[in-house]
């Protein structure tokens, strides 16, 4: 057995763990019905613009014990290693005019898009599109669900200046492909420059090419993080104040599945085409 810690240092750490419960739970808003959900994803008013414009970008989660870890790290134990081989096996293998431009992040969000493990994460700027993911599973309607809620916004003002400026330039609030290109051109060296020049780890959040009307209707955008190993839940521990987590009990899921169908949020529009089509078809005559 493990020599017991000193008493102080296990004060300190219990102390640890009770803050960080206390942020978590802090964070966490339990939605009590259909309007009260509504007036937690849309209640934010922009006063510079004076318009309802949210700073928050979303994602769903059938079960609200699933965490914000990348497929890359779920993978493997080593993602940092993975995803060099990941990458370079996908772009030497997938047919070359798959990407409009040949860059890193053209074939990085390409990867993504088709299921590859990256250390990307998927987001939407539409709550309603967040919602349709977590409750898209109806084998998980016994769990409650959640939707993660980043301020994309502030994150970017937690970059460095340079990287602020080239947004403020452009007029933007995420970076484009374009811009992440003229940036780091070799993403994983770049972004692993970026860390360690400024002794800590940055999230950027970018909107990737309309590579079909997947991503378009889906109104996409991803995150990363600029070391491959982190999971983004850590990185909220210490940025609390850049996210929040409605909670959505199991007794609400179909409610929402219903009114998101009158909303024309369903898999025909979701995923464009005949697949999506049938996915729509088969949950429509699926019993509750």
């Amino acid at each position: 057995f493990a020599p017991s810690l000193p008493i102080k240092s296990e004060f300190l750490l219990r102390r640890i763990f009770i803050k960080e419960d206390q942020v978590k739970k802090k964070n966490e808003i339990v939605a009590k019905d259909w309007l009260h959900l509504q007036e937690l994803l849309f209640s934010h008013y922009d006063d510079q613009l004076q318009r309802h414009r949210s700073p928050y970008v979303y994602r769903g989660a059938a079960n609200k014990k699933y965490d914000l870890q990348t497929s890359l790290m779920r993978l493997n134990n080593s993602p940092e290693k993975m995803e060099r081989h990941l990458f370079r096996s996908f772009k030497k293998y997938a047919p070359r005019d798959s990407v409009i431009e040949n860059n890193d992040w053209n074939w990085l969000s390409l990867a993504q898009h088709h299921g590859l493990p990256t250390r990307l994460l998927d987001w939407s700027f539409s709550p309603y599109v967040a919602l349709h993911f977590m409750c898209e599973d109806l084998h998980k309607y016994d769990h409650d669900g959640a939707i993660w809620c980043a301020d994309f916004y502030s994150a970017t003002k937690l970059l460095p200046q340079k990287l602020q400026e080239r947004l403020d330039r452009k007029g933007y609030k995420v970076f484009s492909v374009d811009i992440l290109n003229k940036l780091f051109p070799k993403f994983e060296e770049g972004l692993a420059k970026l860390e360690k020049h400024h002794n800590q780890e940055f999230l950027l959040f970018f909107e990737p090419p309309s590579l079909d009307s997947r991503i378009v209707n889906q109104y996409a955008l991803f995150s990363v993080l600029t070391n491959p190993n982190s999971s983004l839940d850590h990185w909220f521990e210490v940025h609390p104040q850049l996210y929040r987590r409605i909670i959505i009990p199991k007794e609400l899921k179909w409610e929402i599945r219903d009114k998101l169908d009158q909303a024309n949020i369903t898999e025909r529009v979701i995923y464009p085409g005949l697949d999506g089509l049938s996915k729509w078809l088969r949950r429509w005559y699926t019993k509750k």
